[in-house]
C-alpha cells in the first residue's frame, strides 16, 4: 500500500513506521491516523514482522492533534447551537476508544520518542508497549491548562498518582531522563543512540514466535484490565468530553478561529512561561 503521510521500512523483522509530516512536527490528521492503523494491521498481518516500531520524521515524534485538520462536516457542526447537557452527556455515551487497535495489538509495538512528545502524541506513545525515549525530549500535555483532559489516561497506572497530578495539573513538560525516571518511558538514552536502542530491543522481540508474542502480551494487558484499565479509559474520554465544554476551552477556540493557532497557544500556555 502507497501511504502520503507515513514511512514503511522493514529490516531484521521489525516494521518501523515513521510518522512523515514533519513541516507540522508529525501533529495528527485525520489521514495520517487512517493510514497509521493500515500499518499496524498490515504489520500485524505480515508473518516476516515480529515487532513493529514508531517514531517521527525531523525534529519530532509528534505534536498532538492537527488543530487545523478540519473537515467539512466538522466545519458544519461547529456552526450549530451551544450543546444542551444532554448533548453532552449523550456524546459521552457515544464515545469509543480510538486506540484499541493499537493497545489490542497481537505484536509489540515500540515508540522511539524524540523532540516533542505533546497532547495527543501521549496517546499514541503511551498505548504502545514500551516507551524509548531520548533523554533530551520534552513529554507532557499542555492542553490541560484550558481545552480539556486526556482522553485516553495511562499516567496514573505509569508513575503513580503523585506524578500523575503533577502532569495533569501543571500541563508542564518533563524530559526525557525525568520521563524515565518515574516510569513514563521504559528508558532514556542519549538522542545519537535511540535509534541503535530501539532496533536492537525490537529485533530481539521480533525472535519471539507470533502465538507466544500474543500470549505474553495479552496477559501483561489482563493484568493492567483487572486494575480497571479499560474502565479508566472510558471514564477519561467522558471527562474530557465533560472538560471541553467548559469556559476556558471556549474561549481557546474562539482565539483559535479568530486570531490562529499561535495565539491561541500564547493565550494558553504564555503564562507558564
Amino acid at each position: 500500500m502507497d501511504y502520503q503521510y507515513i514511512l514503511t521500512e522493514e529490516r531484521d523483522r521489525v516494521l518501523h513506521l515513521t510518522l512523515n509530516r514533519p513541516e507540522r512536527r508529525n501533529a495528527l490528521s485525520q489521514g495520517l491516523l487512517k493510514e497509521l492503523f493500515a500499518a499496524l494491521k498490515d504489520g500485524e498481518a505480515d508473518d516476516g514482522v515480529g515487532c513493529i516500531v514508531i517514531k517521527g520524521a525531523g525534529s519530532s515524534f509528534c505534536s498532538g492533534l492537527d488543530y487545523g485538520d478540519v473537515h467539512p462536516e466538522e466545519e458544519a457542526s461547529s456552526e450549530k447551537a451551544e450543546p444542551t447537557p444532554l448533548d453532552v452527556f449523550l456524546s459521552t455515551l457515544r464515545s469509543s476508544d480510538p486506540w484499541a487497535l493499537l493497545w489490542n495489538l497481537t505484536k509489540p509495538v515500540i515508540a522511539q520518542v524524540h523532540g516533542y512528545c505533546i497532547a495527543g502524541a501521549n496517546e499514541l506513545a503511551l498505548n504502545c508497549d514500551v516507551v524509548i525515549i531520548a533523554e533530551d525530549a520534552q513529554i507532557g500535555y499542555p492542553p490541560v491548562r484550558a481545552t480539556g483532559s486526556s482522553p485516553s489516561h495511562m499516567w496514573t497506572y505509569l508513575v503513580g498518582p503523585q506524578w500523575a497530578k503533577i502532569i495533569m495539573l501543571t500541563g508542564d513538560l518533563i524530559d526525557g531522563k525525568t520521563a524515565a525516571q518515574i516510569g513514563l518511558a521504559a528508558k532514556a538514552v542519549p538522542a545519537d543512540r535511540l535509534e541503535e536502542e530501539v532496533h536492537s530491543l525490537a529485533s530481539r522481540m521480533a525472535l519471539v514466535p507470533h502465538e507466544l508474542q500474543a500470549a505474553n502480551k495479552a496477559i501483561c494487558n489482563k493484568a493492567l484490565e483487572l486494575m480497571g484499565r479499560d474502565t479508566m479509559q472510558a471514564l477519561a474520554r467522558q471527562n474530557d468530553l465533560l472538560a471541553y465544554h467548559g469556559r476556558s476551552a471556549k474561549e481557546f477556540n474562539r482565539i483559535l478561529t479568530e486570531e490562529g493557532l499561535r495565539a491561541a497557544l500564547e493565550w494558553r500556555d504564555g503564562k507558564f512561561r
